[in-house]
Order: C-alpha cells, then sequence, then structure tokens
C-alpha cells in the first residue's frame, strides 16, 4: 500500500510515523532492486562507458578469478541503480519530511534540492569528460619502460566511481555554503575576511580525495577554488535578499 502523506494540520502518532517511515523505505528499496536489475540487463554498456576515459589500448581490463567479472558486473549495475533510482529515492524522503515544514521551509529547502542536483549533475559531467581522461591519460602512461601495465577490471571501476563521487561532492560545495549561511553559522563577511584559509582548506580537501597523481589533484583542485569564489558570491545574494524578505515581513 502507498504511504500516506500527512497535511501539516494533521497530527499523527509515533507509529503511524512508524509505519509511513517503513512504508516509504520499501518502496525506495524496490526502485533500487528494480533499477538494479535493468542496469545489470545492459551492464555490457555501462562497463564500456565507464571504461571510455581510459585510452583505447588499455579499455580491456583484466579478471583475476573466476567470480571477478560476474561481482563487477553485479557491483556497477548495483551503482547505477542507485543514480538511476535516485529520484525516487529523493522524492520519498521529501514526503516523509515536508509535513514537518511550513510553505517558505518546504519552498527553499526545494529550491536548494534542485540546485543541488544540478551542481551534482555538473561535478558528474566535469569528472568524466574533463578530469578523468586526463588523469587516466597520465597514469596510464606514467614510466612505461619500467612497468607492463595490466589494469584490473575490480579495481578501475573502484576507482572510477570513487573519483566522481569525490567530484561530486566538491561540486556541492555552494550548496553547503548557501545552507551554512541560512542557518547562520557563516557569513559573506566571514568568508572574504577567511579567503586565504578557504583557500588552503580546498587544497587540503584536493590533496585527501581520491586521485594519487597531481593531474587528478589539480583538476579537483581548480574547481574547488572557483565553486568557493562563488560560494561567497552567493552568500551575499542570499544575506541581501534574506535582508529583504526581513525589512518587508517587519513592514507587514
Amino acid at each position: 500500500m502507498r504511504p500516506h502523506r500527512l497535511p501539516r494540520e494533521e497530527e499523527a502518532t509515533l507509529v503511524e510515523h512508524l509505519d509511513e517511515l517503513r512504508g516509504r523505505m520499501l518502496i525506495s528499496l524496490a526502485a533500487v532492486a528494480v533499477a538494479t536489475a535493468v542496469a545489470f540487463g545492459f551492464h555490457d554498456r555501462i562497463l564500456a562507458w565507464l571504461a571510455r576515459p581510459l585510452p583505447p589500448a588499455h579499455r580491456h581490463l583484466a579478471a583475476f578469478g573466476v567470480t571477478e567479472p560476474f561481482s563487477v558486473s553485479l557491483t556497477v549495475s548495483l551503482y547505477a541503480g542507485i543514480l538511476f533510482a535516485l529520484p525516487v529515492l529523493l522524492s520519498q524522503v521529501w514526503s516523509f519530511l515536508a509535513p514537518a515544514l511550513d510553505s517558505t521551509a518546504e519552498r527553499r529547502i526545494l529550491l536548494l534540492a534542485i540546485f543541488g542536483l544540478v551542481l551534482g549533475a555538473a561535478g558528474l559531467a566535469f569528472g568524466y569528460g574533463i578530469l578523468l581522461p586526463r588523469a587516466l591519460d597520465w597514469l596510464t602512461g606514467y614510466d612505461t619502460t619500467n612497468f607492463q601495465l595490466l589494469i584490473r577490471a575490480s579495481t578501475y571501476y573502484s576507482f572510477v566511481v570513487t573519483v566522481l563521487l569525490g567530484v561530486v561532492c566538491v561540486f556541492e560545495t555552494p550548496l553547503v555554503v548557501l545552507a551554512l549561511v541560512n542557518l547562520g553559522v557563516l557569513s559573506s563577511a566571514g568568508l572574504r575576511r577567511n579567503r586565504r584559509k578557504g583557500y588552503f582548506i580546498a587544497a587540503a580537501v584536493a590533496l585527501a580525495l581520491p586521485g594519487p597523481d597531481p593531474v587528478t589533484t589539480l583538476l579537483e583542485l581548480l574547481p574547488m577554488w572557483l565553486l568557493f569564489e562563488c560560494s561567497i558570491w552567493l552568500a551575499v545574494v542570499a544575506e541581501r535578499r534574506a535582508a529583504k524578505l526581513s525589512a518587508v515581513g517587519a513592514q507587514a
């Protein structure tokens, strides 16, 4: 049975909340299972798509052990299934939390969620189209005199998924800053005053992110600095908008 979304004015007992939560969790698990099954049906195309950033000579990956081809295909299908089911997962989380919010907060969070999805898509495109091809080209061409490169499938796909996830997290920096500004934890003046510290923290995060080579680190660092600068100006806009709404509310 489809879980009932509670109206804002309706009060519910703990049992009703837990029942709704159970229903939404079952829907989410079912969505991931169905999406994973569909992705497994097309796993050969997904694997080929993920291997495309590699130089052409290295796109035929090696498997060590009879179970590795199946386990890698299943794991990658699961990652794809979670990604494809993300709209359903987010809608279930939103439907569960939205009744606790007033209309203004609901609208603001919905806009932030859309902004976060756009940033995540941009990060995924940047990581796949720009960062991975350049980083893998450098890595596979490093010291070919002393090493004969044999790329293991499980290691490679784990590396790709981890790097893409790291880049998506980096691209969510403006969203995190906006959320902290709205909560009053940060301010645009404080961000401008501590700009050098912000650049240093961004460099430290870039070094900590997946990618052992300097090309990957540099390509992660440059957008982090740019996103940090954008976050400062977004904080200015958010503060001005909040001040304007506050002034309008005081006049009313």
